[in-house]
């Protein structure tokens, strides 16, 4: 008799943690006559109707699959999209303040999209770059880099052989699977609301299984 070799299926590392990425619902239009409200220097809108409906997706999808915790941010946008599979899910979500979108310095509180909007040459030379700093008085890469390494690996730390819904933002998917690849900064910006990509971490080793799904909206 034959011996067949079939090939192999992922498997997670022992020890290692599942990490699904949740990008945030879209959050509500930038309106200058109706400022955001600001958290710790950051802009913080709620999520529109557009979101909220994204929230209740992302919430049918996942509602029938074990999760050991969710994480939020200290962005309520990130805890209005967690609330409904918190609720189905019955886990009270934890905040991971390290997770906090990328600060914009002085284009905070809904300046960047009007300034993407209207092609100020600054977004050019941030694009080309690749570095937030590029606005003024914005968060560096390495700083950003910094602390957003630092949630991950507290929340993975927390979490061995367990999986875990994270719900973040564009800024910080893009951060973590730049640092996952080893690509350039601005590699994975650009992730949908209420998208999903999956990292697993094992100690120093991250690996990027998913980035970008939308099948669910």
């Amino acid at each position: 008799m034959t011996t067949e070799y079939r090939q192999f299926r992922f498997q997670r590392p022992p020890g290692s943690t599942e990490l699904v990425l949740i990008r945030h619902g879209e959050s509500a239009p930038a309106r200058f006559d109706r400022p955001y409200p600001y958290r710790d220097g950051h802009g913080d809108p709620e999520l529109a109707p557009q979101g909220r409906e994204q929230a209740v997706k992302l919430a049918d999808r996942f509602q029938d699959q074990h999760f050991d915790a969710i994480y939020v941010t200290t962005l309520r946008r990130t805890h209005q999209t967690a609330a409904p599979l918190a609720e189905r899910l019955g886990i009270v979500p934890k905040i991971e303040p390290d997770l906090r979108e990328v600060h914009l310095g002085e284009w905070e509180g809904g300046l960047l999209r009007k300034h993407v909007a209207e092609g100020h040459p600054l977004v050019t030379e941030m694009n080309a770059r690749q570095r937030w700093d590029a606005i003024p008085g914005a968060e560096s890469t390495e700083q950003l880099a910094a602390r957003v390494g630092a949630g991950i690996r507290r929340i993975a730390g927390a979490h061995p052989d367990q999986r875990v819904a994270v719900v973040v933002h564009g800024g910080v998917i893009g951060q973590v699977l730049a640092m996952a690849s080893g690509a350039e900064p601005f590699t994975f910006i650009g992730s949908d609301n209420a998208s999903v990509s999956v990292l697993v971490v094992a100690g120093d080793q991250w690996i990027i299984r998913g980035y970008n799904d939308v099948s669910h909206l």
